[in-house]
C-alpha cells in the first residue's frame, strides 16, 4: 500500500489528506477482491476525477490500471494460443503478409487465435462470485437512496475591520466613554461571498436609525456581526439585539420584563436578605447602614415604578393584564418574540437592534411601538420593510448597496428625495464630464502629428490624466412579481352564510358571519392578532369545518387555491436549492420551467442554485411564492406576505395582485401594501377580473389592494366603511382611551 500512497500522491499533488485516506482505505480493503482494473475506477474513479480537475477519462482508468499492478504485482497475463503475445505498435501490410504465408505463419498467429483457448472459457464459479458482488453493489446502492439525505452545510458569516491605534489604545486604558459608534472599513462576508467591503457606519447616541436595502444584501448580518462582537465597538456600551424569543418556563409574562433590570434584581434581593438579617434579631448598625444605602440606590432607579412602566410595555405590545401573569410557557412562539421585544424596550441598552420588528405585531401594536420609539433615549439601529414606519420612527437612514453603507438624514420619505436628486446630479455630472473627454480627445486625436500644436496637446493629454474618474450611477433593477394567468369563473365562488366557530364552548373565535367572495373581489382582513384572522381563512379554504353555519364553495373542479403561510419558512427544505425545491413539489417538468418560474419571482442565476438554508428572509419568501404558484391557482389566500420582504418587493406584490385575474384574501398589518393596492384598483376596476382577499397588516399593501374591508374581532367579523383610513382612527382612538 505504501507504492500506492506514494503513486497517489504523485499522480494527484493537491489531494487532501482526508479524501486520500479514503482512496487508500477503498483500495485495501477491496485488494483481495478486484478482479480488474474496471472494478477499480467503480470503486474511485469519481473520486479521482473531482480531484483530478483536468485528467480525462482514459488517463484515469490508467491510473487504475497502474494501481491494479500494484495492487497485485504477481497476477498472471493470460496470452494467446501460441503462447505469444503480439502488440500492434507500428502499420502492418497484411497483403504482403499473406504473399509469404509460409515463411511468417508465426507472426500472422500472433494477431490471429487459430484455435480457441480454453482459458477464455467461462468459469462458472467465478461468474456465480462476480454476479453476486454485482447483487450486493445493487443493494448497497438502493440503501443508499433510501438514506435521509445528510443536512446541507450552511455557511457562516465572517467579519473582519481595521482600527485606529489611537482607539485601541484608549479601549485597552478604559479611557474611551463615547457614546457614539464608529466602526470603520470594515468587511462582512457570507461563506465565498462578500456583502460588504470597506464600508464605515457612524452611529450617534440618541439617533435613530433605519437601515434598508434590498433582499440578501447583509442587513441583518450586519446585526449579527454587531452583536456577537466580531465587529468591534467600545466594550462599556451595553448592546442588546432582539432575534431570539424569550425560553418558556414558569415565570410570569411581567416579572420575565422586570428581570432583565438586573441593577433592581440586584437591590431587591439585597434589601431581602438584610431585612431577613434585622427582623432576626440581628441589632447591627452596619446591616442598618446597609439597608439604608440599597433604599437610597432602589429610590434612585425609580424601582417602584418598575412594574408600571413593564405593564405599559407588554399592554402596548398586546398583552392584556391576565396574560400578563401568565407563564411564558403558555405562549406562543410570536408571543414570546413579543416578550423579547419587551424585555429590550423595557431594559433600555445604549445601542438597541431590532430586526423586522413589525412581522410579530398587529396594526394596533405597530402604531403604539412607532409612537413609543419616536422617544427613544439611546441609539437605535433597527432593519424594516414597513414604509409607514420608517417615515415615523428613524430620524435617519442607512441606505445598503453595492457592498457599502451611505448615510442619509431624515425618515424614508426624506431619504427617497434627496438620493433621486443626488443620483440625478451625479449623472449629470457624469454625462457632463463624458461630453468633455470626448471634446479634449478629439482635440487631441485631430493635431496629435501637428508640430504646431504639440505643446497644446501634451497639456491636454496631461489634463485628462488628471481629471477625477467618475462612474455612472448603477440603476436598481426594478422587481416584477408576476401571478399566473387564470380561466375566469362564474359566480358565486365562496359564500359563509352564518358562520360560527369555537374551539372551546367557552372560547367563541366569531358567530354569525355572513361574507361573500368572487373573483373580482380585493377583500383585506384586518384585526388583532388571536381574533380569529388565520382560523377564519382555513375556514373558507375548507381546512377547517365551521361549527355552525354553512360554507359554499365553487363546485367548478378548476377552483384552485393557493395558500401563502404566514408560517411559510416553516414549510421550505433547507437543504436543497430553489430549483430541487420546485422538483419535489411538481416532478417531470423540465428545469428550464422551473428557472422560468423562479426568475418570475426574482430568484434568478445562481441565487436559485443556492441551497434555501442560505437564502435571506426576503428570497425565502419570494422562492415560496414561486412554489405557490406553480399550481396556476385561481384564487390566492395570503397570510402576512408582506413578512421580510424588502420594500422595493411589497411594491411589486402589491402591482402583481392587481393584475392577477383570480381572486385573493390578503391578511396583513402593512398599511403600505393596502394603500397601494386601494389606489392601483381604482385605475385598474375597468379592466380587471379577478378577485382578492388579504389578510395583512401592512398597511401599505391594504391600502394598494383593497376597496373592502372586514374587521375581524370581539366576536364577529364585519365590514367597515371608510376603508383603512377610517380603521385606523377607530385604533387611535382606542389606544388614547387605554392610555387615560
Amino acid at each position: 500500500m505504501t507504492r500506492c500512497s506514494d503513486f497517489i500522491k504523485t499522480e494527484f499533488p493537491l489531494i487532501d489528506d482526508d479524501l486520500k485516506q479514503y482512496v487508500e482505505d477503498v483500495l485495501e480493503n477491496g485488494a483481495e477482491d478486484f478482479e480488474d482494473s474496471e472494478e477499480i475506477y467503480e470503486a474511485v474513479g469519481e473520486v479521482l476525477h473531482e480531484i483530478s480537475g483536468d485528467k480525462s477519462e482514459d488517463e484515469i482508468r490508467c491510473i487504475c490500471d497502474k494501481l491494479l499492478n500494484m495492487l497485485k504485482p504477481n497476477k498472471e497475463v493470460v496470452t494467446n494460443a501460441n503462447g505469444l503475445t503480439k502488440v500492434l505498435n507500428a502499420p502492418i501490410h497484411l497483403g504482403s503478409m499473406a504473399a509469404n504465408l509460409e515463411s511468417n505463419v508465426d507472426d500472422i498467429k500472433s494477431i490471429w487465435v487459430t484455435q480457441r483457448d480454453d482459458s477464455l472459457k467461462v468459469d462458472a464459479k467465478k461468474l456465480e462470485k462476480a454476479q453476486a458482488k454485482l447483487q450486493e453493489k445493487q443493494e448497497k446502492r438502493s440503501k443508499d437512496h433510501t438514506k435521509a439525505p445528510t443536512p446541507a452545510k450552511l455557511e457562516s458569516a465572517t467579519a473582519s475591520q481595521v482600527t485606529s491605534k489611537k482607539e485601541s489604545k484608549m479601549e485597552a486604558k478604559g479611557n474611551n466613554r463615547t457614546q457614539d459608534i464608529r466602526i470603520e472599513n470594515f468587511d462582512i462576508a457570507y461563506g465565498d461571498r462578500v456583502l460588504l467591503r470597506g464600508a464605515d457606519i457612524t452611529l450617534a447616541f440618541g439617533r435613530r436609525y433605519g437601515l434598508v436595502g434590498r433582499n440578501g444584501l447583509g442587513k441583518t448580518t450586519l446585526l449579527r456581526m454587531i452583536s456577537c462582537g466580531q465587529l468591534r465597538i467600545p466594550s462599556h456600551i451595553s448592546v442588546l439585539h432582539v432575534e431570539q424569543e424569550v425560553i418558556g418556563d414558569d415565570t410570569i409574562a411581567i416579572d420575565s420584563v422586570l428581570q432583565c433590570d438586573t441593577e433592581r434584581e440586584e437591590l431587591l434581593r439585597k434589601e431581602k436578605e438584610l431585612s431577613a438579617a434585622i427582623n432576626s434579631g440581628t441589632a447591627d448598625a452596619e446591616l442598618s447602614n446597609e439597608l439604608t444605602e440599597v433604599y437610597t440606590q432602589l429610590q434612585n432607579i425609580e424601582a417602584d415604578k418598575a412594574p408600571a412602566k413593564a405593564s405599559i410595555i407588554l399592554n402596548g405590545l398586546g398583552f392584556n393584564k391576565v396574560m400578563q401573569s401568565q407563564p411564558t410557557r403558555t405562549f406562543s412562539g410570536g408571543w414570546r418574540m413579543r416578550l423579547a421585544l419587551a424585555r429590550a424596550l423595557f431594559s433600555r441598552p445604549d445601542l438597541l437592534l431590532l430586526d423586522e420588528p413589525t412581522n410579530m405585531l398587529d396594526i394596533k401594536a405597530i402604531i403604539w411601538l412607532e409612537n413609543y420609539l419616536q422617544n427613544w433615549p439611546t441609539t437605535l439601529l433597527v432593519v424594516s420593510h414597513d414604509r409607514n414606519f420608517l417615515d415615523t420612527v428613524p430620524t435617519d437612514i442607512l441606505y445598503l448597496h453595492s457592498q457599502r453603507i451611505e448615510p442619509y438624514r431624515g425618515n424614508y420619505e426624506q431619504f427617497i428625495k434627496t438620493k433621486t436628486e443626488k443620483h440625478k446630479n451625479q449623472q449629470r455630472e457624469y454625462e457632463a464630464q463624458q461630453q468633455h473627454r470626448a471634446h479634449v480627445q478629439e482635440f487631441i486625436d485631430r493635431f496629435r502629428y501637428n508640430a504646431n500644436r504639440a505643446s497644446s496637446v501634451q497639456s491636454k493629454i496631461k489634463m485628462l490624466e488628471k481629471l477625477p474618474e467618475l462612474k455612472a450611477i448603477e440603476k436598481e433593477v426594478d422587481v416584477v412579481l408576476r401571478f399566473p394567468d387564470t380561466e375566469p369563473l362564474s359566480p358565486p365562488i365562496l359564500q359563509l352564510n352564518e358562520v360560527s366557530f369555537w374551539y372551546r364552548a367557552d372560547t367563541v373565535i366569531f358567530s354569525n358571519v355572513n361574507l361573500g367572495a368572487n373573483l373580482e373581489s380585493r377583500i383585506c382582513i384586518v384585526g388583532d392578532n388571536g381574533a380569529g384572522k388565520t382560523t377564519l381563512l382555513k375556514i373558507i379554504m375548507g381546512l377547517l369545518n365551521p361549527t355552525s353555519g354553512i360554507r359554499i364553495r365553487h363546485t367548478h373542479r378548476n377552483l384552485k387555491f393557493g395558500y401563502f403561510s404566514q408560517h411559510h419558512v416553516d414549510q421550505l427544505d433547507m437543504n436543497v436549492n430553489s430549483v430541487e425545491l420546485l422538483q419535489q413539489s411538481y416532478p417531470g417538468k423540465p428545469i428550464e420551467e422551473y428557472r422560468r418560474q423562479l426568475g418570475s419571482f426574482g430568484v434568478s442565476g445562481d441565487l436559485a442554485l443556492q441551497t434555501v438554508g442560505s437564502l435571506s428572509g426576503g428570497q425565502k419568501s419570494r422562492v415560496a411564492f414561486a412554489r405557490m404558484c406553480m399550481g396556476t391557482p385561481n384564487f390566492l389566500v395570503l397570510d402576512e406576505p408582506t413578512n421580510h420582504l424588502d420594500i422595493e418587493t411589497i411594491e411589486a406584490l402589491g402591482k402583481a395582485i392587481n393584475k392577477y385575474n383570480g381572486g385573493v384574501i390578503l391578511v396583513s398589518h402593512d398599511e403600505r401594501l393596502i394603500r397601494m393596492v386601494i389606489e392601483a384598483l381604482g385605475k385598474a376596476i375597468n379592466k380587471y377580473n379577478g378577485g382578492v382577499i388579504l389578510v395583512s397588516h401592512d398597511e401599505r399593501l391594504i391600502r394598494m389592494v383593497c376597496k373592502e374591508l372586514w374587521v375581524c374581532g370581539g366576536g364577529s367579523v364585519k365590514s367597515i366603511e371608510g376603508g383603512f383610513d377610517e380603521y385606523r382612527r377607530i385604533v387611535e382612538q382606542e389606544l388614547e382611551a387605554a392610555n387615560k
